[in-house]
Order: C-alpha cells, then structure tokens, then sequence
C-alpha cells in the first residue's frame, strides 16, 4: 500500500480505516477525463440522502466548489481549496461555526472531499517563485472527481425511484376515486351485492395510508385496491348480465305466446355449422378465466402456502403454482380435479383457489369435493374469486382497519 498520499488530520479528529481506504482509492485511480463541477454538484444533490447529507451539508460544498478556480475538475490540476472559516461562513449564508465545522465532517464521511491538514491546522497555499502553487492545504475535491460515474448512477436511481413513487401514489388516488364512486353508485342504483362489507373493507384500506408513506407501502395498498375494485367491477358485471337475462328470457317468452304458428325450429341454428358455432361460443364464454389477483395480495390472504414453495419463498406466479400442487396433495385432492380446476380458472387462479383452502381446511370436510364444486359454479359464471380472497385478507386482519 502507497501511504505517500495519505494524510491524517489535525488535532483531535481521529483517522478512520476508511478514510485510508478512500484516499488510496482516490490517490490510485488513472482517470483522465474531466468533469464539470456544477454537474458533479447535482448529482451528489440528488443523491444526498443515500450519502447521509443534509441541505447544509450541500450549501457548504457549494461553497467550497466556488472556491475552485476552474469549471471542471481535471486529473493532475490542483483541486485543494484553502479558504477560512469565515470565508465559508460568508458564502455559506451565514452559516454557525459549529454547523460549518459538523457538516464538513458530513462531507468527509461521505467520501466527497478529503483534509490535507498543515503541521498548524491552518488552510494556506505555498507558491513558488513564478507564483504557482507549489502545495496547499485545506479540503481536496479530487474524490468528487473519482466518483464522479457513481455518484451519476446513484443520482439516476433517486430520480427513477422518485419517479415510480409519484407514478404509483398517482395510481392509488386514481384506483381509491374509481372505488368509492362505483361503490356508491352500486348502493344508489340497488345493485345486488354486500355493498356494506365492500364499503368497510375500502375504509379499512384508505386508514391504512400513511402520512408519509414509502413505495413499498403504496404499492401493497394499490394491490389490494385494485383487488377491491376489480371484485366491484365483477359484482356489476353479473348484475348487468343478470338483468339482460331476465329481459330476453321476458321478450322471447312474450314471443313464443304471440307467435303460436311458428315454428321452434326457427329459434335454433339453421345448420349444423351454426350450431357448432354457438356451442363453441358458449364454452368459450363459460371456459374464460379468470383474472389473476396481485400475487403480494394472494400472499397475504394465505401465508400458509409457502410453506409448500420450494425454500420456502415464492417471488413469482410459477413459485405459486408449483406448490399449490403440493397443496393439493396434502388435501387429498384428485389429480383430476385440480386439472378440471386448472383448465375452468387457469392455473394461477386454480392455484390461489386451493391456497385459500388450505387456510380454511379444518372448515372444510371434503377438499376435492368443495374443489369440484367451485370448479363447476366456474363454468357457469356463477363464482369468483373475490369474495374468498378477500374473506382470507380480513380473517389474517389485512383486510379491514381501525378506524376514528
């Protein structure tokens, strides 16, 4: 190890491993190229809170930078600047000795500049004969330099996180608005459904946000809004779908009894390809699966499914999937009946099926039978997915908050 660019600081400041290992770092790097100063200054702006800074921490840096005569930092120019402390203070806005002496060790800390301490403490440059600087002391900025690229990613990822956040709390305030408004144009149309036990668990879920709220935290109150407004969107589509049956079973039985010489024959297909036609339409109708809830909901509502996941993590719909056939096993279901489930759902939805079951099966007395069940009420539109999912969120206390 080359210590000859190692320097100790004046005083009482103790010497840190790792400010050893930052100036051997700095003092080794080849680099050539050169950087704009004021665009190195952004970046650790950006990046101030990953660096452990804080706003005056950037004001006294700023202030150092405007003590550097160039604006670029250059490798083989001389980046040490030796201003006083009221100098600093001056361009700092005034700010207290003791806060100018706490966040210049912030920066140094944070690995932006080093102390190259005189034999006195004092900050002064020597010059030669021509007026050149010969050696100086006070703050080298020549680490702002070195990780210049670092502190550039780093930036980048503040803002693409910044960005994502604005993005997923402006999803939530969009996915909270559709709910409540669905929600009480249920109640004031009659739709049929538990609006009451939709309407506690949609103010369960808006207690639940914090003031100042993190993305983790957003993202899993989007996914079980947006699980609750799919549920309602399904509720009023069979509502709607109800109701057109009833209309059109009215309108043909009003037909059959005005229209006696006709022919039933002339309410079926005409051939036999339009009959394979509507059949297949039909099973295509009842065969659709269903939609897929966000896995980090479905975890929720039924922890006790990874248990079954290979090492015990399930990261993706695969994971899932696997160890629901586990599960199914372990309840002693057929394997023909969790294929007729697989093939009605689909795979992901058969698998959060028996996922919930799982959570209730000392409820239920024959698991391939409920299974069979739920696969046959599947087919003919009469079953989802919600309901359950969400009964499971509420018993493991997700679903439903404290309010007042």
């Amino acid at each position: 190890m080359a210590m000859g660019n190692v320097t100790t600081p004046f005083g009482r400041r103790p010497v840190t491993l790792a400010l050893v290992k930052r100036q051997v770092s700095a003092s080794e790097s080849q680099t050539s190229r050169q950087v704009e100063k004021w665009r190195v200054f952004r970046d650790a702006s950006e990046a101030r809170i990953e660096l452990g800074l804080q706003d005056r921490s950037l004001a006294v840096l700023d202030a150092l930078l405007s003590f550097y005569p160039e604006s670029e930092l250059c490798h083989g120019a001389q980046m040490i600047v030796f201003p006083s402390n009221a100098q600093l203070t001056l361009r700092a806005h005034g700010i207290a000795g003791a806060t100018l002496r706490r966040h210049l060790a912030l920066l140094v800390n944070a690995g932006l500049i080093f102390r190259k301490d005189s034999a006195n403490g004092k900050r002064y440059a020597r010059k030669d004969e021509e007026g050149a600087v010969e050696s100086a002391y006070g703050f080298d900025l020549s680490p702002l330099l070195t990780r210049a690229g670092e502190l550039a990613i780093m930036a980048q990822k503040v803002v693409a996180e910044r960005a994502a956040f604005r993005k997923t709390k402006e999803c939530l305030t969009i996915c909270r608005r559709d709910v409540r408004k669905l929600i009480s144009a249920a109640m004031e149309e009659g739709a049929a459904g538990d609006w009451q036990t939709i309407e506690d668990i949609y103010v369960g879920v808006v207690s639940r946000i914090p003031r100042s709220p993190t993305r983790a935290q957003l993202d899993s109150l989007l996914d079980e809004m947006s699980l609750l407004r799919d549920e309602i969107v399904n509720q009023l589509e069979l509502h709607e779908k109800s109701q057109d049956m009833s209309i059109n079973g009215a309108h043909i039985e009003r037909h059959i009894q005005n229209s006696k010489s006709e022919s039933f024959r002339e309410f079926e297909p005409s051939s036999e390809k339009e009959q394979g036609a509507n059949s297949s339409k039909k099973k295509q109708a009842k065969n659709e699966p269903l939609k897929a809830f966000p896995l980090s909901v479905v975890l929720k509502a039924c922890p006790q499914v990874i248990d079954y996941a290979t090492g015990g993590i399930i990261q993706n719909w695969r994971d899932l999937m696997s160890a629901g056939v586990l599960v199914r096993s372990a309840l002693g279901i057929s394997p023909s009946a969790y294929e007729d489930a697989c093939e009605v759902m689909g795979p992901e939805n058969a698998a959060i099926a028996v996922a919930c079951m799982l959570e209730r099966t000392n409820m239920i007395n024959s698991p391939g039978g409920y299974l069979r069940d739920l696969t046959r009420r599947s087919r003919q539109g009469e079953f989802s997915l919600g309901p359950m999912v969400m009964a499971q969120l509420r018993a493991n206390g997700h679903g439903l908050g404290k309010t007042g």
